[in-house]
Parts: C-alpha cells; structure tokens; sequence
C-alpha cells in the first residue's frame, strides 16, 4: 500500500530550479526601471508604494537582510514608534493600529506598523533585492544621476586582499537616496564634488520633522533625497525615534518624483 503524502511529490533541485528562475527573470527585467530607491526604511517603503501605485517601475535596494530600516524597532531597542500629527493619517490608510499618547503625538507596534508598510509597498507593485550594497551612482551627460553600482552586501566585510568582486550596474530615470543618516548617494556625489553636505544637526523634534519634509526634493539632477539623508545633505536637526516626517518625506519625494518623470 501506497504511503499517503501531505506535501506534492517536489524535490530539492526543483526548489532551487524555481529560487534561481523566479530572481533571474525578476532581476533581469529591473535592470532598467523608471525609479531606483536606495535604502528600504519607512521613507523609501513609502515612496516606493506611492511611485508603484501610479504605474512606475520602482526597484528598491536594502543593503540588510531585513527591511524597514529603524521602523520595526523604534526606539532604544523598545519596539513602540511614535508619530507627530497630522502622520497617524499615513498609519490610518495603512490599516496600522495606533494609540494617541498624548495630544498630537501617536503611538503603534513598531513590527505591526512596518509589516503594513512593506506589504502596502509589495502588493503596489514594488520590487525589492536586500542584501544588496549601494557602491557608487551612474552618471550621464551633465553629471545626471542615472542608476546605481551595486553589489552584494556580505563582498564589504571580506578582507581586502582575497576581495575581487566587481560590481554591476543598474540604470533608471531617477534615484532616490534614502539611506538615513549615511545619505550614501549623496556622498558619492560629494566625493566627485557634485555636491556638499552638511551633515546632521543635533536633535530638536519641533524642528526637524518640518524641515526634512520641507527640503525634501530634487537635490541634484536625477537624484531626489529623502528621510534623514535630507538632513546630512542639508544640516538639519535629527529627530530621534518619531517617523511622521519619514511617512511624509517619502510621500512628497515621490510627488516629487511623479511631475518629473511626466515632464520627461
């Protein structure tokens, strides 16, 4: 007599046949998309739903293994994240459960409220490779930013001389940094010098929060900047473990973002 099987009768090799094929075929297409996001925190999660809803072709590169950047965490390794008003209108769209702590101020599960957000993220259309290591922009005519050098994350923690891994390139109409406070595109710009930053400001909450919404933005041809790379780019005050203007500063960047490539 037969033995009765839960599973379908599929073995290793079609397992890996199916890994190998699926990333091949996904990876090949994204070579060339309409938008490049640098860094998967709340700000480039947000940005990148928002561009993919429209119809845009995002790909979204993490440098960790995981996403959402310090949004799953919150703050001093206690997994509550807050937003300042009017943001908890982000976490009401995404079906994020949150509390108002005190007027003004609103408080979620950080793992609930970046779950929602990646998988608003993926079900718009957002396609994403992590482990993936930002190494240097592609630049064009009039030193406009036209895509990305990448390469495996874990090739940076090898020593230097058993090191020989070239990196490849990926090319699309627009970039965004939103890599936090490393602002990595921007510096790579900065070392051509293209561009100087300031780097970040002490903390001031009030502050910060409206400033990094207000100079998010095109800060260099093909580059849009956003979240806290805003704040290293331009020498804004940090603002510590509040993410409304992460929420907002994706938001607008991709607005941003939208009137520019419908003008081109």
């Amino acid at each position: 007599m037969a033995e009765k099987t839960l599973f379908s009768q599929v073995g290793e090799k079609e397992v890996t046949r199916a890994i190998i094929g699926e990333f091949a075929k996904q990876f090949q297409e994204y070579v060339e998309s309409d938008v490049i996001i640098i860094g998967a925190g709340p700000s480039g999660l947000m940005a990148g739903k928002e561009l993919a809803h429209e119809g845009f072709k995002v790909l979204l590169v993490e440098r960790n293994n995981y996403l959402g950047g310090g949004f799953w965490i919150g703050g001093y390794l206690m997994n509550k994240v807050t937003v300042r008003a009017p943001a908890q209108e982000v976490l009401t769209e995404l079906g994020i459960p949150f509390k108002e702590a005190v007027p003004g101020l609103y408080v979620a599960d950080g793992p609930h409220a970046c779950s929602k957000l990646i998988a608003a993220a993926c079900d718009a259309g957002v396609k994403i490779i992590n482990m993936t290591k930002f190494d240097d922009i592609v630049l064009r005519e009039g030193n406009r930013v036209a895509g990305a050098v990448i390469n495996w994350t874990p090739v940076s923690a090898m020593p230097r001389e058993i090191t020989c891994v070239d990196p490849i390139a990926i090319v699309s109409r627009m970039v965004v940094d939103a890599t936090g406070h490393d602002a990595s595109v921007v510096s790579k710009l900065e070392e051509r010098g293209l561009i100087k930053t300031v780097g970040y400001g002490a903390m001031w909450v009030e502050k910060s929060e409206d400033l990094v919404v207000e100079h998010t933005g095109e800060a260099h041809p093909g580059l849009v900047v956003m979240g806290m790379a805003v704040s290293t780019l331009y020498g804004l005050p940090r603002m510590g473990p509040t993410f409304g203007a992460m929420l907002l500063s994706g938001r607008k960047g991709a607005e941003v973002i939208k009137t520019r490539l419908r003008k081109s």
